[in-house]
């Protein structure tokens, strides 16, 4: 990887084995193992009946509900940041009359379907990138597809689903384009960023990353102008297809989030602003080290080394050595991994110091002690290569890259424990909840409180574990595969502490079809309803956009959603407006009332 004796020739393999068999192998496990995959996602889902992460859900339903040709709703997006390929991928599941939450169900089997594509992608990009044999690549892919920060937003309806198997998908299409350029490549290139920009903001920071590749490769005089066209006119086409799919929804989807302007601008424009940033900037790269025990730190020092060291020609290839194809040598393939390397760095730096200065201008709400999600979708690459980087170093560089790796956890921790003092000196608070890093929280205990020095001994622990087991060859499957056994029990942590309660606290029961209202019914939803049941009572009326009202119900509403409080004060009586009960939930503080 960092030296082109770890890129070299294929050994021969010793007389007998079956290499075309194995060869063979392979395609019929990763189907196999994507097939398990969908199923272990969707096993995971099956509590969540009902959204959970508002409000990022409510908007992306609402929006493909409407794409579909049904009524729109409200969407927390604003009109610069809003995109709607998410959207668009669900959309069908909005077709026809069915229940919402047979359709929920739809929805979180697409995600599952194309989450579970991480595992054949994070194959074939770890035998791009690194001489490993099969059996470690598929094993350490295993580990890539069962990743927490991979698997966790699959069963609910959040665009993150997508996103981690699209960045494997990028960075194996970029690798492949500089390594064999041509148009085709370009293009496919292209295409896979400007679904980036169609899917999310996030995706401005892929096109720009994008536009610098392009410029350098074609300085470089390693593209023509034809691959220059090529890698930009499908980013221009999927730009102009999200335009029109927003000007296509017209106000049937209403905004309801501020675009970002003054506050985000006087949030960063000052000396105390730029280091709120930059430390919220460095806690999301530590997070990616402890999610990843370690190896993403493994990986940085390994990467930071092959960009820096020009590559020399070796004359004795490595022991797991991977041919480097037919039309392409050595340093080839250790050029295109050093592209490769040096774009997921840049992302991974620009996508984290992005979504801090645009959370920092958010002034409504208290600043993240750490919001993970966006950075989440960077942690199989970082993982893959980290393994990579321990299988095929020598015993020095494993001790210097896991040195790094340590290094980078404890400073972190020390970072964010200085931070969390700060704050906390001056009678404030940073947010901590469980969208914001539930694999952290499971990791360390750390439901209710932040603990970074844990964090960072769970890093260490897994790291220095792996340098001394992956430098024995016969160690390297088992002890990736204890690594997909600790993915599993994670997950099955994070469900069972966090998402069930999750459920329980925003599922309204009973279900509206249980009290009679019925397609046709024109709905109003009261202010005095719990936010989130609001959402969640909203979603089951599938015919009709529920709008809100306050404490007079409108003159065309038929049914109503209000406030069940018995006893107080705020109890909302239906009797004064015409309106009978149809039944409720009083511990949940919500009823249905009909116009009679």
């Amino acid at each position: 990887m960092v030296a082109v004796t770890e890129v070299g020739h294929r050994v021969a393999d010793p007389a007998g084995r079956p290499v075309g068999r194995r060869r063979r192998l392979v395609p019929v496990l990763l189907v196999v193992g994507w097939l398990l995959g969908v199923g272990w996602r969707m096993w995971l889902s099956r509590h969540v009946p009902l959204p959970i992460a508002h409000t990022d859900e409510d908007s992306y339903l609402h929006t493909a509900r409407a794409l579909a040709g049904g009524p729109g709703g409200f969407s927390s997006e604003n009109g610069p940041l809003r995109r709607v390929g998410y959207p668009l991928l669900i959309s069908p599941v909005f077709l026809g009359e069915r229940d919402f939450a047979d359709s929920y169900r739809l929805v979180q089997l697409i995600n599952a379907a194309v989450n579970a594509t991480v595992l054949p992608l994070a194959y074939l990009l770890l035998r791009r990138l690194t001489p490993v044999r099969r059996p470690v690549a598929l094993v350490a892919a295993t580990v890539a597809a069962t990743l927490p920060a991979t698997v966790f937003y699959a069963g609910v309806a959040m665009i993150d689903a997508v996103l981690a198997p699209l960045v494997l998908a990028w960075l194996l299409a970029v690798h492949h384009w500089v390594r064999r350029p041509g148009p085709l490549a370009a293009a496919g290139v292209g295409a896979l960023v400007g679904v980036f920009h169609l899917l999310h903001s996030r995706g401005l920071v892929i096109v720009g990353v994008h536009a610098g590749l392009v410029l350098l490769l074609f300085l470089r005089r390693r593209v023509s102008p034809a691959q220059v066209l090529a890698a930009v006119l499908p980013v221009l086409a999927l730009a102009l297809l999200n335009e029109v799919v927003i000007r296509l929804l017209g106000d049937r989807v209403y905004l309801l989030g501020d675009p970002p302007g003054g506050g985000t601008v006087r949030a960063v424009a000052s000396g105390p602003g730029l280091l709120r940033v930059g430390a919220a900037v460095a806690t999301q790269l530590w997070y990616l080290v402890v999610i990843t025990f370690g190896l993403a730190g493994v990986a940085w020092a390994g990467a930071v080394h092959l960009l820096l060291r020009r590559p020399t020609p070796a004359a004795t290839p490595g022991p797991d050595a991977v041919p480097p194809g037919p039309a392409a040598g050595p340093a080839d393939a250790v050029g295109a991994t050093r592209w490769t390397v040096g774009v997921a760095l840049v992302t991974s730096v620009g996508v984290a110091a992005g979504a801090s200065v645009i959370l920092a201008g958010i002034t409504g709400k208290p600043l993240d002690a750490i919001y993970g999600r966006y950075v989440q979708m960077l942690a199989p690459f970082w993982l893959l290569l980290g393994v990579g980087l321990l299988v095929t170093a020598t015993p020095r560089q494993r001790w210097r890259r896991a040195a790094v790796a340590v290094g980078l956890l404890l400073a972190g921790a020390t970072l964010i424990a200085a931070r969390l003092a700060w704050v906390a000196g001056r009678g404030h608070e940073l947010r901590y909840g469980g969208f914001g890093a539930p694999d952290l929280m499971a990791l360390t205990g750390g439901w209710r409180e932040f603990r970074p020095f844990t964090g960072a001994a769970v890093g260490i622990a897994g790291c220095l574990l792996l340098v001394a087991a992956l430098r024995l060859p016969r160690w390297r499957v088992p002890v990736l595969a204890a690594l997909v056994v600790v993915n599993l029990g994670t997950m099955q942590v994070i469900t069972d502490r966090l998402v069930r309660p999750l459920v329980a606290a925003t599922a309204p029961t009973p279900r509206v079809s249980d009290l009679g209202v019925r397609p046709g019914d024109r709905v109003w939803a009261s202010l005095g309803v719990q936010w989130v049941l609001r959402f969640n009572l909203s979603h089951q009326v599938t015919w009709a956009d529920v709008r809100w009202f306050g404490d007079a119900p409108p003159a065309d509403a038929d049914v109503v959603f209000v406030r069940w409080a018995p006893g107080e004060p705020d109890d909302w009586d239906g009797t004064r407006y015409g309106f009978v009960r149809l039944g409720g939930n009083p511990e949940q503080h919500w009823a249905a009332w009909r116009r009679s």
